[in-house]
């Protein structure tokens, strides 16, 4: 076996337990408010977070270098955090995954005011062709646009503007500053928040945050050792493969219909951020890759933060 193949069946694995990350999130989103859920998460992810305190041998302390950049990338994720959340809880799976799937679409126009980059004609039509997909999957004027649809794009947004962040201060901060502040924040701001919507949760809910929490770090994991196989091109676009669990557990699970415009939305959003992905693969063709080299799921700062890691390991390679 290649190690093409090995990384990209390693990726396939991690988003197929990601998804199932999403799963529980949507279980327990029919009960409980996104604030609840991402509090006890961080909650239950600050062991993993000690762990890696520990291991992270690397000189320095937990001030940030760009101050000003790590508020504005910790309040994107906090933000994307509950909003993701809310969304799962609200609209249908696969549904979310679709407007989500425009997050590397809206990176590559933020790579233009925050990183100086130059995108040119070709990949300006991705751009458009990837939003004509996001309106065929909310499609306004057929269909009621809930506070869910409102969620999902708001995610987006958040995580294509933390994750560009990260690309333009990277280099300079510790991967365990770029986690551990919105980490942190989301403890405060949703714990102060939890008191006028906390619910009592039986043994069962609350073991199933912390099967959450273990699942993105396996997940996370497996992101990691993908790319360490494989190259960024081929590992990159395995994400999309979570539209297809989304389908397969929204009809058996949650009794939701396969919504052909959402698949055909989906279809041209993946379509262009594929093509994308592919084109910054190319030598010469972007000088900061921020799909390529930062994105790879949403961040709501409820777990291990992997991006700073595969952008190492990139450099090295």
């Amino acid at each position: 076996m290649g190690s093409n193949t090995q990384g990209a069946l390693i990726a396939l694995l991690a988003f197929a337990i990601f998804s199932t990350h999403d799963v529980i999130v949507k279980v327990l989103g029919a009960n409980y408010s996104p604030v609840q859920i991402v509090f006890f998460s961080v909650l239950f992810g600050f062991p993993w977070v000690t762990l890696m305190l520990i291991r992270d041998a690397s000189s320095g302390n937990l001030r940030p270098h760009h101050p000003w950049w790590t508020a504005f990338r910790t309040a994107a994720t906090t933000l994307t955090g509950v909003s993701a959340y809310y969304a799962f809880s609200a609209l249908p799976l696969a549904q979310v995954y679709a407007i989500l799937f425009a997050t590397p679409l809206l990176i590559t126009v933020l790579a233009i005011p925050i990183l100086g980059e130059q995108v040119r004609l070709r990949r300006w039509m991705a751009v458009l062709v990837g939003l004509c997909g996001v309106i065929v999957v909310l499609r306004p004027g057929a269909q009621a646009l809930t506070l869910g649809h409102a969620a999902a794009l708001l995610a987006a947004i958040g995580s294509a503007f933390a994750s560009i962040i990260v690309r333009k201060i990277g280099r300079d901060e510790r991967s365990v500053v770029l986690l551990i502040f919105p980490m942190m924040t989301n403890f405060v701001v949703m714990g102060a928040a939890l008191a006028f919507v906390y619910k009592p949760m039986p043994v069962e809910h609350m073991a199933g945050i912390a099967v959450m929490s273990i699942l993105a770090l396996i997940a996370s994991a497996l992101v990691i050792a993908a790319y360490k196989a494989g190259e960024a091109v081929v590992v990159a676009p395995m994400q999309y493969s979570q539209i297809i669990w989304a389908s397969l557990f929204g009809v058996f699970l949650f009794d939701e219909t396969m919504d052909v415009l959402t698949l055909i939305g989906a279809a041209i959003i993946i379509a262009s951020g594929l093509y994308i992905v592919l084109r910054e693969g190319r030598a010469n063709a972007s000088q900061n890759t921020p799909v390529l080299r930062t994105r790879t799921r949403t961040e709501t700062g409820t777990s291990l933060h992997i991006g700073p890691l595969i952008r190492s390991r990139l450099k090295k390679d």
